[in-house]
């Protein structure tokens, strides 16, 4: 089985559809959606064409969690892109489907093996690590995990690295990749581990994305921060994570 990875798409449609347009190229058994799919600009419109592909995984992130907990009422004490805004441009159906995803989907990836997709790690869908991040740091994250290679999103850097007996891997961003050549990234797992960019004609995505009138559109919009610089900030959060 191969499979195309696409994380953090955030409401990104014109990205999204970018990514989907290569992904279908290469015919891949099956698609994981790795979580954080509605914080962003066009919410409804991007969930339902993820929705509408075919063989398609889907795992809960911690930014969807967090919409779900503002329809519905529930303490949500660390709020994310505007989802308040978000929250109301979905329907009922819509946010039963976020509430309903797991934490995580295993799936057989030709000369991978059993692979492991979650949104942040295994036991957490908003644990933040780097590449940065000590080896042993990261090992105790990933104690428990079976399976030897685990897919991730959550930071939106694309990484692979050996810790242990495990190779973990970082897909990108479809919706707001942090790196300093623009386009939306995305992973084509098998027989190894392929990271992807795709092109996206930056001047239309941002006429759609404003258009939307979403408050926060201008993230979406523009370069990335320095790669170092988005480093520093989330080892920073990592740290406050771990109380260190």
């Amino acid at each position: 089985m191969r499979v195309a990875a696409l994380y953090d798409v955030h409401g990104n449609l014109p990205a999204l559809e970018a990514v989907l347009a290569d992904a279908e190229r290469e015919r891949p058994d099956a698609i994981v959606v790795g979580g954080d799919m509605v914080s962003g600009p066009i919410p409804a419109e991007t969930l339902e064409r993820l929705r509408g592909l075919e063989r398609a995984h889907f795992l809960r992130g911690n930014a969807d969690r967090g919409v779900v907990a503002i329809r519905r009422g529930e303490p949500e004490p660390e709020l994310g892109l505007n989802d308040e805004w978000i929250a109301g441009r979905l329907s009922d159906e819509q946010i039963d489907f976020l509430a309903g995803l797991p934490l995580t989907v295993t799936l057989d990836v030709d000369g991978l093996g059993r692979v492991c997709f979650c949104h942040a790690t295994p036991r957490d869908d908003e644990e933040i690590f780097t590449e940065r991040t000590p080896d042993d740091v990261l090992a105790g994250m990933l104690a428990g995990t079976e399976e030897a290679v685990v897919v991730c999103g959550h930071t939106h850097m694309q990484v692979d690295r050996r810790v242990g007996r495990w190779r973990v891997v970082n897909a990108g961003s479809v919706g707001l990749p942090y790196d300093t050549e623009r386009g939306p990234r995305w992973a084509l797992l098998g027989p190894d581990v392929s990271f992807r960019r795709s092109e996206l004609d930056q001047d239309r995505a941002a006429e759609a994305l404003r258009a939307s009138g979403w408050p926060l559109v201008d993230q979406f919009v523009g370069d990335s921060p320095p790669r170092e610089e988005v480093l520093d900030f989330f080892e920073q959060l990592a740290a406050e994570q771990r109380g260190a």
